[in-house]
């Protein structure tokens, strides 16, 4: 990371990101998680109304279906088959998490600062028999909207959230991790990894 950017990543830390409180969701419904190479997880999601009653109710979805989900800590809208801008996130007592925002959801986000990338593992529920190596900056600023109220949020976050914010973001591109990836060298059998502590899902 270089000392501008570095900087910028502070100052926002310290300007620009508020606390902020998940609107209340309906009962949400279990999904279920579509896998590759289903044509949903390659597509760009739709911009969404934060405020449209079926995003409320995705948002409410995401969250119950993440939850049921071992090891998952995020989830988007192309992976439950809708290929809209809008995921969930919960990365708490994840023991790679420095920095954590809790259970949310976000909608029309895009990470807006990011520092220089590192290399870590990922998996995902909708690619299960694989992990990879992925490049991917380890401080981030990430705004979006809430559901709900439509509330522009902006988070600055580190370590594994970070990453998470922007594996779930890659999703509502239309991108896999093993899209990121720097050729079939950098792709792993995932029952080798199981001992270890759960992959970015």
């Amino acid at each position: 990371m270089n000392e501008r950017t570095d900087r910028m990543l502070r100052t926002a830390t310290a300007e620009q990101d508020r606390p902020f409180v998940m609107p209340e969701l309906p009962d949400g419904v279990i999904r279920p998680v579509v896998r590759a190479p289903a044509r949903v997880l390659s597509t760009p999601g739709q911009l969404v109304d934060p405020g449209d009653p079926a995003v409320v109710q995705l948002a409410a979805d995401l969250l119950a279906t993440q939850r049921v989900s071992p090891g998952c800590v995020g989830l988007a809208a192309q992976q439950v088959g809708l290929a809209w801008r809008v995921f969930s996130v919960d990365v708490t007592g994840h023991p790679k998490a420095r920095t954590c925002h809790g259970a949310f959801v976000l909608c029309n986000a895009e990470v807006v600062e990011a520092s220089r990338r590192e290399k870590g593992r990922e998996g995902c529920m909708s690619v299960p028999d694989l992990t990879g190596d992925v490049k991917r900056a380890r401080r981030v600023v990430v705004r979006g909207q809430l559901p709900v109220t439509g509330e522009t949020v902006t988070l600055t976050t580190d370590a594994f959230e970070a990453v998470a914010l922007q594996h779930e973001i890659d999703h509502t591109d239309g991108a896999l991790f093993i899209d990121r990836v720097a050729g079939a060298h950098a792709l792993h059998a995932r029952q080798t990894y199981l001992p270890s502590p759960p992959p970015l899902r």
